[in-house]
C-alpha cells in the first residue's frame, strides 16, 4: 500500500537513490497501517552488506519534517533508511500509545528485514532519537541479531525525565535503562551537553549500562542541546564522520 506524502516531499533533497512512500501493515491487533518513507541507495551501490537504518524519530515531528536528514544519512552513509510515523502521528492510523509504538517498530523492522535486507537482520541498524529511543531500545532488547543501535538524545525512562524518584516506577514508560543491558549489538550514544529537555546524564547512564563489549565511542556534544546537534555545516560534518566510523565497525 502507499500513502500520498506532503507536498514538501515532491522536491526532496538531492539523493541519487529512490524515495518511496509506503504503508506497512495491517497491524494484526489493531488493523491499522504504519506510514513510512523508504530511502534506497542506487542499485549499483548495493551489496549484501548494505545497511538499513530504521529511524524512530522524536516527538512533535513526522516523516515529512525528517526528510532532509534521512536523505543526508542515506547519501553520506551509502545505506538504506526507513523512517516511519508512530500510530496516531502523521499518516499512520491508530492512537499514540506506548504499546502501539512497540507494535509499530516491530512491524517496520520485519518489513525492513524482508524488503531491504534480504532476510539478514544483521544489516538493520536501529536509530532512536529522543522518544524514539523507547521503541528502539525495546526492540533491540528483544532481537538478538540486530546489527547495531544508535541512541540520539535518549532518556533513561519517561518518568526519569521528570523526576529521579522511583516512587512512581509502576507508572513509568519506555524503561530504556532496564533494557539497554540486554542488547547484543554495538551501541553508540549521541547527546548534547546543553540539553535542557533530557539532560546529558541520561545519555551517560545509558552508555554506562551497555554491556562493555558492545559499547562504542559516544559523542557528548559540548555546545548543543536536544534538537540542534546537527545544526550548522561543522556539526553536520562531524556527525556524519562519527556515524561513518561507527557503521564501518559493524562489519
Amino acid at each position: 500500500s502507499r500513502f500520498v506524502p506532503a507536498p514538501r516531499l515532491s522536491t526532496p533533497p538531492r539523493f541519487s537513490g529512490t524515495i518511496e512512500a509506503v504503508k506497512i501493515g495491517p497491524q494484526k491487533r489493531t488493523g491499522t497501517y504504519v506510514a513510512a518513507l523508504v530511502y534506497r541507495v542506487r542499485e549499483r551501490k548495493r551489496t549484501d552488506r548494505t545497511k538499513t537504518i530504521l529511524y524512530s524519530h522524536g516527538n512533535a515531528t513526522d516523516v515529512g519534517a525528517m526528510s532532509y536528514m534521512q536523505a543526508v544519512l542515506a547519501k553520506c552513509l551509502e545505506c538504506n533508511v526507513i523512517v516511519y510515523d508512530y500510530s496516531g502521528y502523521g499518516a499512520s492510523g491508530g492512537v499514540p500509545l506506548e504499546a502501539n509504538t512497540y507494535r509499530d517498530v516491530k512491524l517496520v523492522y520485519d518489513y525492513a528485514v524482508r524488503e531491504l535486507c534480504g532476510g539478514d537482520e544483521s544489516n538493520v541498524v536501529l536509530y532512536g532519537q529522543s522518544v524514539g529511543s523507547g521503541p528502539s531500545c525495546y526492540l533491540c532488547s528483544k532481537r538478538e541479531n540486530v546489527g547495531g543501535l544508535i541512541l540520539h538524545s535518549p532518556f533513561t525512562s519517561g518518568m526519569r525525565v521528570l523526576t529521579p524518584s522511583r516512587a512512581l516506577a509502576c507508572l513509568d514508560i519506555f524503561p530504556n535503562i532496564d533494557r539497554i543491558s540486554k542488547v547484543r549489538c554495538p551501541v553508540m550514544v549521541i547527546h548534547g551537553q546543553l540539553d535542557e529537555e533530557v539532560g546529558v546524564q541520561h545519555g551517560v547512564a545509558l552508555h554506562r549500562a551497555v554491556p562493555r563489549e558492545y559499547r562504542r565511542e559516544p559523542w557528548w556534544v559540548p555546545d548543543r542541546g536536544h534538537n540542534d546537534i546537527t545544526d550548522g555545516p561543522g556539526k553536520m560534518s562531524e556527525y556524519i564522520h562519527r556515524l561513518r566510523a561507527y557503521m564501518a565497525g559493524l562489519d
